[in-house]
């Protein structure tokens, strides 16, 4: 499971989206400099005055296009209805096709356990995206970022695997030391997610919001699923996932053509979507067999390492989300 979540990893680490959007500046500046050319020219013909940048001010704010268009409050709301309506469908449908035969109730060790390992995996998910914005907001991370990008995402990989395995085998009793790691495991995330804020706000919302519905209707599967009903999965999606980041890193190892890299990106975007999918009803049934076994006393409870697969579940979910939305957006264009 260790080299599982080591995969997932440095396959978030090495997201062409977070790359591309390091790579080009922001819309607006692109947009402004469409005006140079009709402002030089009128200045090399007559002197400068007051009444000119008035007139230019005056056009460029009246004459151009809106760049940001909002939907209408009715139309937001039905946008919204229907969103909440298709992650119900969507819960009902995975719950009805993967678990026809459901177990018993939960016993209270494995509810408690579930729920700490569910509470840790939001702590961090929320940690991260306040690092992350508070980076993006205040110029670090582009900065960073455009100076050399290769040596941020290699510093950030190591500092991820470190913390990782920290978080994995430090155990328990010591508590201080335990939740260091944890704390910068999830600045370490921060600082290689930062960069998606560059994305709309839309995009990101909007995976964030099927992120929670794809996690949540699988892991309800996964808890209320027979005792070990995917556990046998450990074994195909470590496969499943060691596919994925091959196909990840093959782009920037070997002469690809222009259907290779399709094959490549269809095969790292849908099937990784599909592989930490998988990872979540595996991950899930696990927590419940180690809350037995902590009961019976054969393993230490450690519902903050098990909170760390979960977070690089949701984490590889939620990127290849934004990239199918990302994609999706540039096609309407």
């Amino acid at each position: 499971m260790l080299r599982t979540s080591v995969a997932s990893c440095l396959r978030q680490l090495n997201n062409p989206l977070v790359l591309r959007a390091t790579q080009h500046p922001p819309i607006s500046v692109r947009t402004f400099s469409s005006f140079q050319p009709t402002l030089l020219s009128s200045t090399s013909r007559r002197p400068l005055s007051p009444a000119f940048f008035k007139q230019t001010a005056r056009t460029l704010l009246t004459d151009a296009a809106p760049v940001v268009s909002r939907p209408a409050s009715q139309e937001a709301w039905k946008r919204y209805g229907i969103t909440a309506v298709t992650v119900a469908g969507t819960v009902i449908a995975v719950n009805a096709f993967f678990n026809r035969e459901t177990r018993d109730s939960l016993s209270a060790t494995e509810r408690s356990y579930l729920h700490e390992s569910f509470m840790y995996t939001g702590g961090g998910l929320t940690l991260t995206a306040l690092v992350a914005r508070s980076l993006f907001k205040s110029g670090t991370a582009f900065r960073i970022m455009s100076a050399n990008p290769w040596v941020v995402l290699g510093v950030s990989l190591v500092g991820s695997i470190g913390t990782m395995m920290g978080v994995m085998y430090t155990p328990p009793e010591n508590t201080v030391l335990k939740h260091a790691f944890w704390l910068g495991f999830n600045a370490c995330q921060a600082a290689t997610l930062s960069p998606l804020f560059f994305l709309s706000p839309a995009i990101l919302s909007r995976a964030a919001l099927y992120t929670c519905g794809v996690v949540g209707s699988l892991s309800y599967v996964g808890a209320t699923a027979k005792n070990d009903t995917y556990l046998y999965m450990g074994g195909p999606l470590l496969a499943g996932v060691t596919v994925v980041a091959l196909s990840s890193l093959a782009p920037m190892a070997l002469p690809l053509g222009l259907r290779g890299l399709a094959i490549t990106e269809a095969i790292s975007l849908y099937g990784g979507l599909a592989v930490f999918g998988g990872f979540v009803l595996y991950d899930t049934q696990k927590i419940l067999q180690h809350a037995r076994m902590a009961q019976a006393g054969a393993i230490p409870r450690d519902p903050l390492r098990e909170s760390v697969s979960l977070e690089l579940d949701m984490i590889n979910i939620f990127i290849r989300l934004v990239q199918i939305l990302a994609m999706q957006q540039n096609r309407r264009k």
